[in-house]
């Protein structure tokens, strides 16, 4: 059902680019919009892992430089069935993680300082596990396709403005229309990508919490992470407000409800979800999965600890 709904959105995303490049030059234009979004979403699909990871600062770190961190992720992509990503850590005070990649085979998983500072082993390994749902998935991909294609109606509209102003007013969509459609068009794209983005957070939870072996990990790193997203801003982020959709909680602001404009489904919500599967799988009172699920059972470190990850 969440690949169907968010086919139908996606669908619906193209119709509105379309329909937008209709209005301002007929089939002619908007054939000329297809066009340009497919060129556009060419180059996103090959370098859109480094453009985002170069917003943030992103450096690459391996097992010599953050062993920790890259054996957790090495072990949490094998009980997930994944190629190993590139492992990212960026100089950021408020936890959050992203990934970022055109496919499982060149993924790449990036966190904050903050996250590896301020979470619990169990926690980070909850994040790690939900970002490589996201892979899994290939939500990647998908997200910066949407996140293209919202960007290319807003540009077009913008033009649809500019390009009424030069012309014979009984053509096209005319200067009230054209007015409307600036307005109307990048809202309906922002609306569509949103509900995109909140459909792929929560089968990335529920994956990510099968993958990790217990769902509270996550339920419990989202709180944290949510209270800091409040306190702590990350103004690499407000820079760049347009990827917000890819972290594990909006780091523009928290959101306490499901509202057209949210980034992200609530927190609430999506930790009444993972304690609904962790009453599934039996996994309330131990990190185990139910027996006929794909994910090995059992902590992926053989015990339990309450420490921080780097300490």
């Amino acid at each position: 059902m969440n690949y169907f709904r968010t086919a139908l959105l996606l669908a619906g995303l193209t119709a509105l680019f379309m329909g937008v490049g209709y209005l301002i030059g007929g089939a002619g234009g908007a054939m000329i919009a297809l066009l340009i979004a497919a060129a556009t979403n060419l180059f996103t699909y090959w370098n859109s892992d480094r453009m985002v990871l170069s917003m943030y600062g992103a450096h690459e770190v391996d097992r010599a430089s953050a062993p920790e961190l890259y054996g957790l992720v090495a072990e949490l992509a094998g009980r997930a069935g994944l190629p190993m990503p590139r492992v990212f850590l960026m100089d950021e005070a408020q936890p959050n993680a992203f990934a970022t990649g055109r496919n499982p085979e060149n993924a790449a998983v990036a966190v904050t300082t903050g996250l590896m500072h301020q979470l619990s082993r169990e926690e980070l390994a909850g994040v790690i596990a939900h970002e490589l749902a996201h892979i899994k998935n290939h939500d990647t991909l998908l997200m910066t396709i949407t996140a293209t294609i919202a960007g290319a109606i807003s540009m077009l509209a913008q033009f649809g403005m500019f390009f009424t102003g030069h012309r014979d007013s009984n053509s096209g969509p005319g200067i009230v229309g054209s007015i409307l459609m600036m307005i109307l068009a990048p809202i309906g794209a922002m609306l569509v990508q949103m509900a995109i983005s909140r459909t792929r957070e929560y089968a990335a939870d529920n994956l990510g919490a099968r993958i990790a072996g217990q769902p509270m990990w996550l339920a419990s790193a989202l709180v944290k992470i949510e209270n800091a997203a409040h306190q702590v801003p990350n103004f690499d982020a407000e820079r760049n407000p347009a990827t917000a959709h890819m972290f594990i909680i909006n780091p523009l602001s928290g959101h306490g409800v499901d509202n057209l404009f949210a980034t992200h489904p609530s927190t609430q919500n999506r930790i009444a979800a993972l304690q609904q599967l962790a009453a599934e799988l039996g996994t309330r009172a131990g990190p185990s999965v139910g027996a006929n699920e794909n994910y090995p059972s059992g902590s992926p470190w053989g015990r339990s600890s309450s420490r921080g990850p780097w300490g």
